[in-house]
């Protein structure tokens, strides 16, 4: 189990550059690993203070996106939160790559993977996701994928994509 989490200052998001050597390079969102026995956000929290050294407050759930592997018989899920109030400073050495204030719009300009871009928006929206994608690692092929939107207003739950 894994977490995500974006956190927000008015027109401007705080991500991640993540060098190749650290696995999933480009831009990206804090998060990582939950530890057990943690909670699932406490995880988030602890990651994104870990990460960045922002202590963050008036974080809200916003969806699962989770991933699996049938041929190692892996699943991976991921639980991203928004988080748009926070406390104390950005770590001057990050560990897991440097630390940028972007706007929305130029975000989506970055290097990001391909995953992170599609869930990306997802976190402004009003209710909440859950993405499923089952896929080969090896051709890196996407097999089957179900995208569900809850408590969106005019989009009532069971939005469905089936590719």
């Amino acid at each position: 189990m894994y977490t995500m989490c974006m956190v927000e200052n008015g027109d401007e998001v705080l991500l991640i550059n993540r060098p190749d050597e650290r696995g999933f390079p480009g831009y990206i969102a804090p998060g990582g690993k939950v530890d057990y026995p943690e909670s699932i956000v406490n995880g988030a929290i602890r990651e994104v203070r870990e990460e960045t050294g922002l202590i963050v407050k008036d974080i809200a759930y916003k969806g699962l996106h989770e991933y699996c592997e049938p041929n190692q018989g892996l699943r991976y899920m991921v639980f991203n939160y928004l988080a748009t109030s926070f406390e104390g400073e950005l770590l001057e050495h990050p560990p897991e790559g440097e630390l940028i204030w972007v706007s929305k719009a130029q975000a989506l300009e970055l290097p990001m993977q391909s995953w992170f871009k599609q869930r990306f928006p997802l976190f402004f929206e009003p209710g909440t996701f859950e993405m499923s994608f089952v896929w080969h690692e090896e051709t890196d092929e996407t097999i089957a994928e179900t995208i569900k939107f809850y408590d969106r207003g005019m989009r009532k739950a069971g939005s469905v994509a089936e590719a």
